[in-house]
């Protein structure tokens, strides 16, 4: 392909492209919405690397942050995935690397998500970074994203830092025409320099190194290709400005536009919210009595400006909340320029709510807990599994891990109080399980927690894509490598009470959840762990291996709707003209697994031919 070859891609796709094209051999990630689909991207097109990559799905993303910090140390130029909230996990070794630095360059893609659309906050990146004291750069579009990638890798380099690309949920996944280029070949054999005094810094070589990165921000301020961007206007509105970063800016390039203010007023873009440019921060000073400024998730460039002039997100004139839309843009450009108001829509109609999928295992778990226990406490966690909400079995929903943690604080509160306590049934899935379970389960049994943990194993990381999981054997590029089962690790960790059970067999699920309840009650009761293991009906080799079959409502339905009401099956409704319950054909897979929901026995299954 040629290397002005035009393809229209996803942002997450330019941006993997990006890394390819910039020498990137080294990548590691965890799957997270808005961020999944650059290290997929990477998998499909690694055949167009001129050299050796080594890709991975890291279990957690402070190993995926860990990974690509060594190979930087020899030399190669790596990459670090996740979304926002994976910033957090990976918060350690990201705050000491801004200090001890790096060497070939590395590049941290953090995914933010202003709305949030799906995550747990819209915490913005750049306020993580200003406070970590790390570069970055904030893209407007896919293209834009993509033709970063190459000039962070220089500063990188450059100053030996960690340089992270910032681009939100609608650079993620909207989609440009962007040129692809060639992969170069990188000639640069692994060679790590040891230096304890600063690859093993301790407190006393800390603040030679804290002195050295204030001094390298300050150069990266000032280097010319990442100053703010300025669209002069026509002079017809002195001393005023809009200052805008990320796709708000590109919002607000179309908008004026729209409204035929293109070229009337000073327009800059900032490329590099952190650390912001000093001379662009005197000059705003010096030029302009008022100015406009649009970004998201908060105000990182408005606080390091100070203007006194300044209007934002400090003072409320920008909402403090939830993306800006093209149309909150608008409406915060009118007032700032005395505009018509733009006319007030109303709110985004949400549609049906988000449920899981017909024949979802998890669904078939869940309802049997929630039978088995119906006076329990349902802690759970991040995931497909997550709308058990739906069901009435899952009560808490905090960060990856939480679960097995909260878990054992409510029975360790319960406890204190003397005499019978609620049984706690967590619920946690595979992928999660590897991500930040562990440790979770390992103090539980250490404190005698008597809780009930129960491992939703589908065999793929669902919620994002069907990302291999480590009991698979199966890495990011789809090779064999060594299975690492969750039984043994369960032992490992002290459990004695462990059974594997399929959820669609409801009644020995539900014989093997009362002996989990009888063990953790037991004198010498400690945590039970339950398996339910079942492969996700959207793999396709569990489709391969399912009996066709479909579920049918019989003449003894006396639409009570119980089949619609608790189990909450997509193929399941109620058609109340005629009084009874409807099963979709099209979406019934026929796992049968509504049939002991029924009070009537009214659901059977059949075969098809």
């Amino acid at each position: 392909m040629s290397d002005t070859a035009i393809h229209l891609v996803m942002g997450n796709e330019a941006i993997g492209d990006g890394l390819l094209e910039a020498g990137c051999q080294v990548v590691a990630a965890y799957p997270g919405t808005p961020s999944t689909e650059i290290m997929q991207s990477i998998i499909t097109a690694k055949e167009r690397a001129g050299g050796p990559l080594h890709l991975e799905w890291s279990v957690n993303e402070k190993i995926a942050f860990e990974v690509a910090l060594a190979a930087s140390y020899t030399g190669k130029r790596s990459a670090a995935i996740m979304k926002q909230v994976g910033l957090n996990v990976a918060a350690d070794p990201f705050m000491r690397t801004a200090y001890l630095g790096t060497v070939g360059g590395m590049v941290t893609v953090v995914a933010d998500d202003p709305g949030p659309h799906s995550s747990q906050t819209e915490q913005d990146t750049r306020l993580f970074c200003l406070q970590g004291r790390v570069p970055v750069l904030d893209p407007s579009s896919p293209a834009e994203a993509k033709a970063m990638i190459g000039p962070a890798y220089a500063l990188s380099e450059k100053y030996r830092r960690n340089i992270v690309l910032r681009p939100t949920t609608r650079i993620s996944h909207s989609r440009q025409n962007v040129a692809l280029g060639a992969v170069p070949v990188m000639n640069r054999p692994s060679s790590f320099t040891p230096d304890p005094g600063r690859w093993c810094a301790t407190p006393a070589f800390l603040p030679g190194l804290h002195g050295a990165l204030n001094k390298d921000l300050e150069a990266i301020s000032r280097e010319p290709e990442w100053q703010p961007r300025l669209t002069p206007g026509d002079g017809s509105r002195p001393g005023t400005a809009l200052v805008a970063s990320g796709i708000v800016y590109a919002h607000l390039v179309d908008l004026l536009d729209e409204l035929g203010l293109a070229g009337t007023i000073d327009l800059y873009q900032v490329l590099m919210p952190y650390p912001l440019s000093p001379t662009f921060i005197e000059r705003l000073r010096a030029d302009y009595q008022r100015l406009l400024i649009l970004e998201e998730t908060y105000p990182v460039i408005e606080l390091q400006l100070a203007h006194p002039g300044a209007v934002g997100k400090q003072g409320g004139a920008v909402p403090r909340v939830g993306e800006l839309t093209p149309d909150a843009v608008h409406a915060v450009l009118a007032d700032f320029l005395h505009l018509a108001k733009p006319r007030q829509t109303g709110p985004a109609q949400r549609g049906q709510r988000p449920s899981l999928c017909p024949g979802c295992p998890h669904r078939a778990a869940f309802y049997t807990i929630k039978q088995t226990f119906p006076d329990g406490i349902y802690p759970s966690d991040i995931g497909c599994y997550t709308l058990g909400m739906n069901l009435g079995a899952v009560h808490t929903v905090h960060c990856m891990g939480a679960c097995i943690s909260q878990g054992a604080g409510f029975y360790q509160a319960y406890r204190l109080d003397g005499g019978d306590f609620p049984t706690v049934v967590v619920t946690i899935g595979d992928s999660t399980f590897f991500h930040a379970g562990i440790p979770a389960l390992i103090n539980a049994v250490l404190q005698r927690a008597r809780i009930i943990v129960v491992i939703l194993d589908n065999a793929t990381t669902a919620m994002t894509g069907g990302q291999p999981v480590p009991h698979l054997g199966v890495t990011a590029g789809g090779q064999p490598t060594t299975a690492i089962a969750i039984e043994p690790l369960v032992r490992a960790a002290g459990v004695e009470f462990l059974e594997v059970c399929d959820p669609y067999d409801s009644r020995a699920l539900t014989r093997v959840l009362k002996q989990a309840d009888a063990h953790i009650r037991s004198d010498d009761g400690s945590v039970a762990v339950v398996i339910s293991r079942h492969p996700c009906v959207m793999d396709p080799a569990a489709k391969k291996i399912r009996s066709p079959a479909t579920a049918i409502i019989t003449d003894e339905c006396i639409g009570c709707g119980t089949c619609v009401s608790e189990y909450e099956c997509p193929a399941l409704s109620l058609n109340e003209e005629e009084g009874r319950a409807v099963i979709d054909g099209d979406r019934c897979i026929g796992c049968g697994t509504c049939v002991d929901v029924c009070p009537v026995q009214a659901i059977e299954v059949k075969e098809l031919s």
